[in-house]
């Protein structure tokens, strides 16, 4: 095959003639694994960065374990501002993340399974560029191709991560490709920045509407206190079913998760299962209520998402039930959903869980919830506004995503030689 003029082929494929190919070794100055603190889920004075924090370039502070009281963690493991980290440890999918540390908290150390990597200078310009690297599609399947172990613990050792070839691109043009790539990267900051503040402002719109502390313009009617009872009737999941049964028939069913993380429900993530014409289940109608009946914190028990189509042949999981209006009832199904989701709404389903360790709402105590609610007219108002933030976050977050994508195909392109900088 004729190579395209100013490249050559090497044992990770074509690259520009000046490009070199080396192993990650012999462009590390320094490697050094954290340490094996104790640690815990009760939020603490020292955060401890785990395998579990590192994604594919960034940190993932969703859930932050904490170094125990009293034990003293080494200064050599205090993470610094640009720090590149390894994960040595984890599935056979997640093992070999690299992530950089960009100061997302004041304070942090890693813990064992997490090696920080140190570059030398006269090879690698930055650990920006290195991060950027590491995180190409070719690199992490290169990685993938290093780890050993099963498919739920594996392990990629330090004697087989320096064997790992990477691409030298000269000095001056990792520093360029470094540059547009951290130019992308604060575009992404921003919008993350902007989504957090829009959500917070929807937070706070819906704590005040929700109550009736802001009053939309137009309306000044009081507000009624009505028991969910007096609006509908509740009715069960699919019962009756096997394993068998689900992922084949030509019946729809909404799943625990859909009602869990979505105000509205998520229509093209039904999953399939066999419902015959005989069987006497309940089926989802537009304007129903969904609820999770159950959630391992008493936050999360009963949330809301209302079924806004009419879809034929659609069901529950039986680990959530619905509720449906009475016909003529005064009440917007949306404003009632983010009626449940407000803190309002929580505080009123928190009152009625039992349990201790999983959380339980039943379809009967549910029905005693009682709510302060305006006339149909503001209700629908209120829903207008919500669903309108809504629509804003979303649109950002859909902004934000194509942005990644670009990025990605960015660092395909610019990290492996195909389009050039210089």
């Amino acid at each position: 095959m004729e190579l395209k003029p100013g490249y050559k082929q090497t044992e990770v494929g074509l690259i520009p003639d000046d490009w070199g190919v080396r192993s990650l070794g012999s462009v590390i100055s320094k490697g050094r694994l954290g340490g094996n603190y104790a640690n815990q889920d009760a939020e603490a004075e020292l955060p401890l960065m785990k395998m579990g924090n590192l994604a594919r370039g960034y940190f993932d502070l969703s859930k932050v374990q904490f170094i125990e009281a009293g034990v003293t963690p080494e200064p050599v493991h205090r993470l610094v501002y640009g720090d590149v980290l390894f994960n040595t440890r984890n599935t056979l999918d997640l093992v070999g993340k690299v992530a950089i540390w960009r100061d997302e908290l004041p304070v942090a150390y890693y813990n064992s399974n997490l090696l920080r990597l140190e570059f030398d200078p006269e090879q690698i310009c930055s650990n920006e560029y290195a991060s950027y690297s590491l995180n190409t599609k070719s690199a992490v399947s290169r990685l993938r191709g290093l780890a050993t172990g099963t498919t739920s613990v594996a392990a990629i050792y330090t004697r087989d991560l320096l064997k790992l070839h990477i691409l030298v691109p000269p000095l001056p043009e990792q520093r360029a490709i470094a540059t547009v790539l951290s130019d992308v990267d604060a575009l992404l900051d921003g919008l993350d920045r902007l989504i957090a503040k829009k959500r917070d402002l929807k937070q706070a719109a819906m704590q005040q509407l929700i109550t009736g502390e802001t009053r939309l313009p137009g309306f000044e009617e009081a507000w009624e206190v009505k028991r969910l009872a007096e609006l509908g009737v509740t009715y069960g999941g699919l019962t009756g079913k096997t394993k068998a049964d689900f992922g084949v028939g030509s019946a729809y069913y909404v799943t625990f998760l859909n009602v869990m993380t979505n105000v509205v429900i998520d229509c093209s993530t039904f999953d399939r299962v066999k419902v015959a014409q005989s069987e006497l289940q309940n089926r989802i109608k537009c304007g129903d209520l969904l609820f999770n009946g159950s959630s391992e914190t008493p936050e999360e028990v009963a949330m809301c998402a209302l079924m806004d189509v009419d879809i034929p042949n659609l069901y529950l999981n039986s680990f959530c039930f619905g509720f449906r209006f009475y016909e003529g009832t005064q009440a917007n199904g949306l404003f009632m959903a983010y009626y449940i989701r407000s803190y309002e709404g929580r505080e009123i389903m928190k009152s009625l869980a039992q349990g201790s360790t999983r959380y339980n709402l039943s379809k009967s105590a549910l029905l005693k919830a009682t709510l302060h609610l305006p006339s149909l007219p503001e209700q629908t108002a209120i829903a207008t506004v919500l669903s309108d933030m809504d629509a804003e976050i979303a649109a950002l977050e859909q902004r934000r995503n194509k942005t990644r994508d670009i990025k990605q195909a960015m660092m395909q392109e610019l990290l492996t030689g195909k389009t050039r900088l210089i």
